[in-house]
């Protein structure tokens, strides 16, 4: 071989390998990389999520609460995004440019080549604004969406509200992603699942521009959204408007139950927010305003905030007794504004004495009770006080309390009924005497109840032994339905008429007088609870009418001193109401002092 010929056979050689080399990189790119596809398809489609209107919310009567309204997100895609005009983008939608940075940066570290919501609930008239001025932000679109809308202004504490999902909630539930919305509390909440429906997803054909050229393969590839289920709740909406208004500038709770079923016929927390408040893009201000409040409006009062029951307390007191056989309903003990009890004293209010069973129900005896309670913990049947205390919680605790009683609302708190272990911390001993836990007899002390669980135990009262699990949302299938059970109490069913008599003399010529009806038997209990930082609290319970009750309501108002001030005229003023449809002209001034007092300012 000559040199020529080497030298060819060389510089052939090299070629060959160039070659080869723009070969096998071509093969990669078209083949194996998809990096530039991916760009290709990003710059001329756009996968758009097509998201589900949520379920629709309804009351008892199908009255519809809860709806949907248009509104718009604004998208963005930040590998798409050029230069622009921050000033004009932020004077159209009336946010900060510190917090449309914020969310850009947001969105890019979510991904470049994505789509992710910039700005979320813009509303119609901004849509306008911004739709006219879109074509001068590449890589910006607008998506369609829905938006709660609501027939009420009140009841935030029952639907609760939707809010963007967190990263947290996306690691958990890969079916969200950022920019979703989810339910953050009430119904919204526990109801997520149904209420949300199913994502669709719709293949549009874009230009250099990001404008909309019509849809990929005439939608060949596009899937619809599934819309969410619907809830009918068991509220009376106009029960429940009424009973807003009564409540307002007042701090408390009311909850009714209908005994039969145990469906909540109204629950308001006082006080309590209009729900539109928190849709929209003032809902951001709007929360913060409400997180200021001192009176803590987010604060669900019926089913968080736990309060000593008080004198309704002694209902189930008179129960256990019987039920223990250390009373019957003819024994009596003496009051004369008060008693003592080894060296401490039991103040009470003046009234006749001594009392039976019934009027100590009426007249709402403390030393009544205490003796009750002294009869069961110094029971011969026991070693001691200790021992017998564990026998008595059990009781109380089968009325539903110191537990949740209702899985409709996943905020709730179970409340205290003490423990053994609880008081021998607190005394450094484990033996007791009654009088270390006497107040507990009165309904003070360590016991704390929340307002729903004390409207489950007139509910239990009406039933004469058992209550249905308290629920707000009707059964939509068999698993809904199961989670609803009856619950005995451990009382035997006969020993509740004496309750159920001292209850009605109460509302006829007792401490209840105030929540009497004259065309309907009711059937009541008040409570004045101690407060060390202010006026006593004012509770009333009661059940209407006295045969077949269709209504168990308990009132609970925050410093309103006596349960006959303002707590039982309420209770009474509601239950005729709903079983009446109207409230008689003698109650009309009642009814005004009731509307229009203050207990806040």
């Amino acid at each position: 071989m000559n040199k020529f010929t080497h030298r060819r056979a060389v510089i052939s050689g090299i070629m060959i390998c160039i070659f080869a080399v723009y070969i096998i990189r071509l093969f990669y790119l078209q083949v194996m990389d998809d990096s530039y596809k991916m760009s290709a398809i990003n710059n001329s489609q756009r996968v758009e999520v097509q998201y589900p209107a949520r379920g629709l919310i309804f009351d008892r009567n199908n009255t519809l609460l809860v709806y949907n309204q248009a509104a718009y997100d604004l998208m963005i895609i930040p590998r798409q995004m050029q230069a622009f005009d921050t000033t004009e983008l932020t004077s159209i939608l009336g946010i900060t440019k510190e917090s449309l940075v914020k969310s850009l940066e947001r969105c890019k570290r979510y991904s470049r080549y994505k789509a992710s919501s910039l700005v979320s609930q813009i509303t119609d008239n901004k849509y306008a604004m911004l739709q006219e001025k879109l074509y001068k932000y590449p890589g910006f679109f607008i998506q369609t969406r829905t938006l709660r809308k609501y027939n009420i202004s009140h009841s935030a504490d029952v639907f609760g509200y939707i809010g963007e999902v967190s990263s947290a909630q996306i690691e958990r539930d890969s079916s969200y992603a950022p920019g979703d919305y989810i339910g953050v509390n009430g119904l919204e909440k526990s109801y997520e699942q149904v209420l949300k429906g199913t994502k669709g997803k719709k293949i549009l054909l874009v230009d250099n521009y990001n404008r909309t050229k019509g849809s990929l393969k005439d939608g060949a590839y596009d899937e619809p959204a599934v819309v969410g289920g619907n809830l009918t709740t068991t509220l009376d909406i106009r029960l429940q408007e009424y009973a807003y208004h009564l409540m307002q500038n007042k701090k408390g709770g009311v909850i009714a139950i209908e005994p039969a079923t145990g469906e909540i016929l109204l629950k308001v927390s006082s006080p309590g927010f209009d729900p539109q408040w928190l849709v929209g893009l003032e809902r951001g201000t709007n929360y913060a305003k409400l997180q200021q409040n001192p009176n803590l409006p987010l604060f669900d009062r019926t089913v968080m905030a736990t309060y000593p029951p008080g004198s309704i307390f002694k209902t189930i007191m008179g129960l256990i007794g019987l039920q223990e056989g250390v009373i019957t309903p003819a024994s009596k003990f003496e009051c004369y504004g008060g008693a003592s009890f080894n060296g401490r004293f039991m103040s009470c209010h003046n009234h006749p004495s001594p009392l039976d069973l019934r009027g100590a129900i009426q007249h709402s005896c403390n030393p009544y009770f205490v003796n009750v309670f002294r009869r069961i913990l110094e029971n011969s049947r026991y070693k001691g006080v200790r021992d017998a205390y564990d026998p008595w919680r059990d009781q109380v605790m089968s009325f539903g309390l110191g537990q949740q009683i209702c899985p409709d609302f996943l905020n709730e708190l179970p409340g205290s009924i003490p423990t053994r272990e609880h008081y021998d911390r607190e005394f450094k001993t484990q033996n007791w005497y009654y009088t270390y836990v006497m107040s507990l007899a009165i309904g003070q002390g360590a016991l704390l109840m929340t307002p729903l669980q004390m409207a489950n135990i007139v509910s239990c009262i009406a039933n004469r032994g058992y209550y249905i699990t308290p629920h707000i949302v009707r059964p939509m299938d068999q698993e809904h339905a199961a989670r609803i059970k009856k619950h005995p109490v451990n009382i035997k069913s006969s020993y509740f008429e004496c309750i159920i008599d001292g209850m009605e003399n109460a509302v006829k010529a007792g401490t209840g007088r105030n929540a009497a009806s004259d065309s309907v038997v009711i059937c009541g209990k008040t409570g004045t609870i101690q407060n060390p930082h202010g006026e006593d609290h004012s509770a009333f319970f009661a059940f209407a009418p006295r045969e077949n009750p269709q209504i168990a309501i308990l009132v609970y108002v925050e410093n309103g001193e006596w349960g006959s001030s303002y707590a039982a005229p309420i209770a009474g003023l509601l239950i005729e109401q709903y079983l009446t449809g109207t409230v008689p002209e003698r109650k009309n001034a009642l009814e005004k002092r009731m509307l229009e007092a203050n207990l806040i300012d």
